[in-house]
């Protein structure tokens, strides 16, 4: 499906930005899973119009129904992958979200940033130095070696799948956690299941190459240990920063840099709210995502101009 705008995370800076681009007449799908942060707060009491406060649950599953009422397209599916099919001036991305794709010449990212650490002895120690969070970003230095990938859902099986074409082997590694999700995203692929094995058991610690100080491995906490020259982390659902490594963008260690247009260094990537640091709070996320909004409309427009 094509549209003008797609927006990745349906928190108050993606519904907001949803908001105000469809406003601007434009056609406007948000793409979202998993739990939202908002989802967690017990209650909002600084939050303007609401006297008795408000649940984050009820704020998010509100502002879903008004985007929806608006018009918006709003779809519950993990996105995995996006890229870039053509640059400017008719710029087109491909977000593959699920068995689905779908294209717009504007991607406005609003997931939040979810880097997530397992509780794993040495792992902060080893982060850079054969620990990594994004496949795309480091899998090249694993040309023919073997890789593991921590991980039970789907995001970890996307970034097995990147290295399945690089690594000579990649074994997914779900810390005790139950594999069957990871087996059935493998099973229905037959190259996948040719490359990428998996093993359930807890994983103790990241273990050390006494010369280097590099990854050797791990050790499991049933005492066996398992060689690797790399371990990638993808838990849970693909955050903003993971997005922004794949696709170029500029961080601020893990949050992204824009300018005052919330625009990316990319052509046609805005981002708005947690995923850019800053004050952590709906008010700061809702205006952010305002001004997104309005901003990659600015962009459509131009856009069709510069082809008219």
């Amino acid at each position: 499906m094509n549209f003008d705008i797609i927006i990745i995370g349906a928190g108050p800076a993606g519904i907001s930005a949803g908001l105000y681009a469809k406003r601007a007449n434009l056609s406007v799908a948000v793409i979202y899973s998993g739990e939202s942060q908002l989802e967690k707060a017990h209650k909002i009491d600084n939050y303007y119009g609401f006297p008795e406060g408000i649940t984050g649950i009820d704020l998010y599953k509100n502002g879903i129904e008004q985007a929806k009422n608006l018009g918006i397209e709003v779809i519950e599916s993990e996105v995995t992958h996006i890229e870039m099919m053509a640059p400017p001036p008719a710029t087109l991305y491909t977000v593959k979200a699920g068995a689905a794709e779908y294209s717009a010449p504007v991607i406005i990212l609003a997931t939040g940033n979810k880097k997530l650490r397992p509780q794993i002895e040495n792992i902060v120690e080893f982060e850079g130095k054969g620990v990594s969070y994004c496949a795309v970003c480091d899998g090249f230095f694993y040309r023919k070696k073997n890789v593991a990938v921590i991980g039970n859902g789907i995001f970890a099986v996307e970034e097995a799948s990147h290295l399945a074409n690089i690594a000579e082997s990649v074994t997914v590694l779900t810390d005790g956690k139950d594999d069957f999700q990871i087996k059935k995203e493998i099973s229905e692929n037959p190259s996948l299941a040719e490359k990428i094995r998996t093993d359930s058991r807890k994983i103790k610690k990241i273990l050390a190459d006494g010369q280097n100080a590099k990854v050797a491995g791990l050790e499991f906490a049933d005492g066996e240990k398992f060689s690797a020259d790399g371990i990638f982390v993808a838990l849970g659902t693909a955050g903003a920063a993971d997005f922004a490594k794949k696709l170029g963008l500029m961080l601020n260690e893990d949050s992204i840099a824009v300018n005052e247009k919330m625009a990316t260094n990319a052509p046609g990537i805005f981002s708005c709210g947690n995923a850019n640091g800053g004050l952590l709070q709906v008010c700061k996320a809702v205006y952010e995502g305002g001004v997104a909004g309005l901003s990659a409309a600015d962009y459509i427009r131009n856009m069709k101009k510069d082809l008219a």
